[in-house]
């Protein structure tokens, strides 16, 4: 088998220079110019129709696996989807040339707020404005259109993935696995109902979980106010520094670290909250950091993580002051709403 370059003079009809590969009696002629827009698609239909990245349960021998996280249907994909989805097709190839019955679906993950934010981006519409039943119609047009997207970028790309197992998180199947799934942690003793605090978006009116948080940094300043201590001789205060002064309706009890000498005798004793009045007590634990405001912090539900642990920990009440829609409860007396 050789390769050479034909020197002809060729018809006005014809491809300036051809590139051949001779092999016997046989003699394929390449193009000069490569055509993507034609070569591509070409090809990418038949490795599709030839069934090259099929995946057989009935075929004898080992079968490697191959779940990936599936993309959020939240916009448009990037040089990162592209990046991080060319490590697996690697290893696809790798164990499907030694010989693994490979089985690598591709999913989509369009069942949850990302997906609901986009809809709402696409169609200025709001669930609260039109209902959820036709919310939900909504969501499930606007991430197939965009799942058709993704579909085309990745066969581009020649992603060797089996198309016929593509999967969505919203379907009926994957909906039905959850809510088993589910059914089985609650028989189980794993799931159950109670009153607990939980990441909460005022906008959306959702939950939401810690994964979907970005993290700002804000420039904030201290506000030091001061606790009168309810059997202490007049004018005697505890002075508390703050980020949070919203939250002083629902301070439930002020916390100072066991081993800060500053405080010695206060702990068990009673402060007055500033503007509202309530009586909490003075509790020790080593969550508190003395170093940090004037060491003394006041426990409000909830401003914090720490406070959610020593709410926990300490059996705490529990004064909600911010409603889900975000404004201040009849627990701010003349401050709410």
């Amino acid at each position: 088998m050789r390769w050479y370059r034909e020197r002809h003079a060729l018809s006005s009809s014809s491809v300036e220079g051809v590139l051949c590969l001779k092999s016997g009696e046989n003699t394929m002629a390449l193009s000069k110019r490569y055509n993507p827009g034609e070569a591509e698609p070409r090809l990418s239909n038949f490795w599709q129709e030839a069934g090259i990245y099929h995946y057989s349960p009935d075929r004898p021998g080992k079968v490697y696996s191959i779940d990936t996280p599936p993309p959020t249907v939240s916009g448009n994909l990037h040089l990162g989807h592209v990046y991080s989805y060319s490590h697996p097709d690697f290893v696809a190839r790798f164990w499907r040339m030694n010989g693994r019955n490979v089985f690598y679906p591709m999913g989509y993950d369009d069942n949850g707020l990302p997906t609901d934010r986009l809809v709402e981006r696409r169609l200025g519409i709001r669930a609260q404005q039109v209902g959820r039943s036709v919310f939900t119609q909504k969501c499930l047009q606007v991430s197939e259109e965009a799942e058709k997207d993704y579909e085309a970028l990745w066969k581009r790309l020649g992603l060797s993935i089996d198309w016929r197992y593509t999967y969505r998180t919203i379907d009926e199947l994957s909906r039905r696995t959850s809510q088993l799934s589910f059914i089985k942690l609650y028989k189980e003793g794993l799931a159950y109902r109670r009153e607990a605090p939980a990441i909460w978006c005022p906008e959306c009116r959702t939950a939401i979980a810690q994964a979907e948080l970005n993290d700002i940094d804000r420039q904030s300043e201290y506000v030091t106010l001061a606790f009168p201590l309810v059997d202490g001789a007049a004018g005697e205060t505890l002075q508390i520094a703050t980020t949070r002064p919203e939250l002083l309706p629902a301070c439930v009890a002020v916390f100072i670290h066991p081993a800060d000498r500053r405080y010695e005798g206060l702990a068990g004793r009673k402060v007055r909250v500033p503007v509202f009045g309530q009586e909490v007590t003075i509790l020790t634990d080593p969550g508190a950091d003395p170093h940090k405001g004037t060491g003394a912090v006041m426990c409000c539900t909830f401003g914090d993580t720490a406070d959610v642990a020593w709410w926990y920990t300490h059996k705490l009440p529990l004064v909600e002051a911010i409603a889900s829609d975000g404004r201040m409860t009849a627990a701010a007396g003349a401050f709410a709403g």
